[in-house]
């Protein structure tokens, strides 16, 4: 978030790197191999984190503002009830 303060750009590549799974894998896995229990409960916390933020509208960045993500406008909600 602290990417945010400088520009859109900086802001959603730092949020999409910290908030990307393969990131929180790489993590837990390192926690494994190291048999480092911090490591490895940073990991699954970064992972769970991640998938809360997927559950409830928060994907990745897009560059043009922290409100466009991947899984669409944060806050715009779709009605396809018939």
């Amino acid at each position: 978030m602290i990417g945010y303060l400088i520009n859109t750009q900086i802001g959603a590549y730092c949020y999409n790197f910290v908030h990307h799974k393969a990131l929180a894998l790489i993590i837990v896995g390192l926690g494994f191999y190291m048999n480092n229990q911090y490591l490895l409960l940073s990991g699954i916390i970064l992972f769970a984190h991640s998938s809360m933020d997927r559950v409830f509208g928060y994907g990745l960045k897009y560059i043009t503002s922290f409100s466009d993500t991947h899984l669409g406008i944060i806050g715009h909600q779709k009605n396809n009830i018939k």
